[in-house]
């Protein structure tokens, strides 16, 4: 029978596929370019301007994110419930204590960031304190000190690296095609490697985002399976997830590049499935909620 171990074990298999065929993605796009210019230069320095300007924001990651949530430095006098919950999880857990955050919005929401667990920052809105009980905080504060034990940070930092890599690549060949001329364009190439090449210029991208996506959705599983062997108590974080997703009001700084951070979508709740399911970043509330659970999905 299914567990959460069962789970948990899943999801790192998975995530590590997902990570596999990116690369196999960034290979063979520069592949294709390789052979349309017969010359290598051009990936090795999409490469590079991506793994540089990747690792500046991995080193900056909690600043920026903090900046771009409006999250402040919570108060131990107003947030002592708070900061008893995480220091006993972050015990049991194993965990240096994190800097905790406050983020002054009325639509439930969480979010871990940090490079490492030792520059980790734990941030909860005021929506979410507002509504959650005891065992559904701890079960969300477990789900985000998962984040932080498990190295999620620095997988999604990989991602993005192979996305930004894929993204640059592609945009510059495409400008290329336009003003690079004809002789830039044909020579050493015949018609039919040309078309191959823009139809990968144009899918690449595409096929980039939803592998991220994905990712994004296998490490929510994968925390949400951490988080409840951390509580011994899944229905304190399934109940929470429920409640959360009863709002569908967007947070006030809700914003597309720090959205797969947050345990839930904060542009709010939104029924979706078939292949808009691809483009989520988050997996659909009911889907967590049954894992959490042991249950079938009718």
């Amino acid at each position: 029978m299914a567990s959460l171990y069962t789970y948990q074990d899943s999801n790192i298999r998975k995530t590590w596929f997902l990570l596999s065929l990116f690369f196999v993605v960034v290979i063979g796009l520069g592949f294709v370019f390789s052979q349309v210019y017969q010359n290598s230069s051009i990936l090795y320095f999409a490469v590079g301007l991506s793994l540089l300007i990747n690792v500046a924001s991995y080193w900056w990651s909690d600043k920026i994110v903090l900046s771009l949530t409006g999250a402040r430095p919570a108060s131990q006098e107003t947030n002592l419930e708070l900061f008893r919950l995480v220091e006993n999880l972050s015990i049991t857990a194993g965990l240096p204590l994190p800097k905790i955050y406050i983020v002054t919005d009325p639509a439930p929401n969480a979010f871990a960031t940090g490079r490492d667990k030792n520059h980790s920052v734990v941030a909860v809105t005021t929506g979410l304190l507002e509504i959650l009980d005891k065992n559904e905080l701890e079960g969300v504060i477990a789900h985000e000190l998962s984040h932080i034990g498990n190295r999620d940070i620095l997988l999604s930092t990989v991602v993005v690296v192979l996305a930004g890599v894929i993204s640059i690549t592609s945009d510059f060949f495409m400008r290329s095609l336009w003003f690079g001329g004809d002789r830039d364009r044909d020579r050493g190439n015949n018609g039919l490697t040309l078309i191959l090449a823009i139809v990968a210029a144009v899918l690449a991208p595409i096929a980039a985002t939803i592998i991220q996506l994905a990712i994004s959705r296998k490490r929510e599983f994968l925390a949400d399976a951490s988080g409840a062997l951390l509580t011994r108590y899944p229905e304190g974080l399934a109940s929470a997830l429920i409640k959360i997703s009863q709002t569908s009001q967007p947070m006030k700084k809700a914003n597309t590049a720090t959205a797969h951070l947050f345990i839930a979508n904060p542009f709010g709740a939104k029924k979706m499935s078939g292949l808009t399911k691809l483009f989520l970043t988050h997996p659909l509330v009911e889907e967590r909620v049954a894992a959490l659970l042991n249950k079938k999905l009718n």
